[in-house]
């Protein structure tokens, strides 16, 4: 099963979040760091999700870049 994630660039940091997994977050100084932090972040998610009984949502999010370039021509 794969995630969707969203890396975004801050003043100082990297944030990172699944927008399939609400409230599963990760905060890191460099890419790899967050990246690292996000992937932990998930696991923790889906494994107390099942400690708890409820179902494991399945990813639902796409995602995709626009090349402006090919609308701007």
């Amino acid at each position: 099963m794969k995630y969707a994630v969203v890396i975004e660039t801050g003043e100082t940091s990297y944030g990172a979040y699944v927008p399939d997994l609400p409230g599963c977050v990760a905060v890191a100084e460099t890419v790899d760091e967050v990246r690292t932090l996000i992937q932990e972040a998930i696991a923790f998610h889906l494994e107390s999700l099942a400690e708890d009984g409820m179902l494991i949502p399945k990813p639902k999010t796409l995602c995709e870049y626009v090349d402006l370039d090919l609308l701007i021509a």
